[in-house]
């Protein structure tokens, strides 16, 4: 029963850094843009997040865990959302070409952090090491009360603010999605921008708008994984742009609906770290069971496939450029 406990902690703790990524891409892609650059986005979110309150907590004796919160979320979203901006420009003002433009953002994103994250560490004193523990803490503290029922206090309370916020989020996108005019004509950008256009909706605003937005969600997958994931540091290791690009993955194996990333972002936990509590297996054996996520995605494409689902679809306009003239 242990393990199983810990399993499930682990697949939280995993499964709500992808998705942030996620519900974040789902919406930059509702409205027909593609952005490979999920992981760049991600890194930006976490080291504006933590730069930030490194900054705040080195200023003042005694900071304010809530006003450090707010500072990283913050920083995170503006940080994320410009990234998103920088995209959006490129690929609708500009017309470039939307998967290199996201691919680009991802090596910009990682090589700007890694940069920043290497010199924090060195600002941080003789243990080359970045700590801000006080905003770490926030981030991690628990329910109150209820995280100490025994094993249900441990499924369901033992885990930071951020997890239930990524849960908010992704139910309040589905609602905005599905259920608002806004959302609705949100989805008919990404499906037919000619007709939408043609109906006085306004392709370019929605278009920035769910980008930008989108990447600001995103964002906050990279602060969570800095401040709760790891603790309030900063690693070199490409954890994050691995991450990342399971959050891409988890769109398609979402069919592009937020309410499929709850419960998807837990599996494709489970799915990673399930190799830790199976004993006997070898370094090769351990390897194959990371990719299983991804092998999950490719069995849900085929299948999809084959039954010709359209609620499976992703939008028809994805990642074409919309030129007005050509209406």
């Amino acid at each position: 029963m242990t393990n199983l406990v810990t399993l499930v902690q682990a697949a939280v703790f995993f499964g709500t850094v992808i998705m942030f990524g996620c519900i974040g891409e789902i919406l930059t892609e509702k409205a027909g843009n593609l952005n490979l650059g999920v992981p760049g986005i991600m890194y930006i979110g976490g080291i504006c997040g933590l730069a930030s309150v490194f900054i705040y907590e080195g200023s003042t004796e005694n900071p304010v865990p809530v006003l450090c919160v707010i500072i990283a979320l913050v920083s995170a979203f503006i940080g994320s959302a410009l990234g998103g901006l920088i995209y959006a420009f490129l690929t609708i003002s500009l017309k470039a070409n939307q998967n290199v433009t996201g691919l680009a953002l991802t090596i910009f994103g990682s090589g700007v952090a890694n940069f920043f994250g290497g010199s924090l560490n060195t600002l941080a004193g003789r243990f080359e090491q970045i700590a801000v523990p006080v905003t770490s803490a926030a981030f991690r503290q628990t329910v109150p009360v209820l995280s100490g029922l025994g094993t249900v206090g441990k499924l369901f309370f033992s885990y930071g603010f951020m997890v239930y916020l990524a849960v908010i989020v992704a139910g309040a996108l589905e609602i905005f999605l599905f259920h608002t005019r806004r959302g609705l004509n949100l989805r008919t950008v990404g499906e037919n921008p000619q007709a939408a256009d043609a109906a006085g909706i306004n392709v370019t605003k929605n278009k920035y708008l769910a980008i930008c937005l989108g990447a600001g969600i995103s964002g906050f997958g990279g602060v969570y994984y800095v401040m709760d994931y790891i603790k309030g540091t900063w690693a070199n290791d490409g954890s994050i742009e691995k991450l990342g690009w399971l959050a891409v993955a988890l769109v398609i194996f979402t069919g592009w609906k937020t309410r499929n990333a709850i419960w998807g972002a837990y599996l494709f936990g489970v799915l990673y770290w399930m190799y830790l509590y199976i004993p006997g297996l070898t370094r090769a054996s351990q390897e194959i069971f990371k990719m299983l996520p991804y092998v999950v995605t490719i069995i849900v494409l085929v299948i999809s496939s084959l039954r010709n689902n359209r609620d499976m679809r992703p939008p028809a306009a994805l990642g074409l450029a919309y030129y007005r003239e050509e209406r």
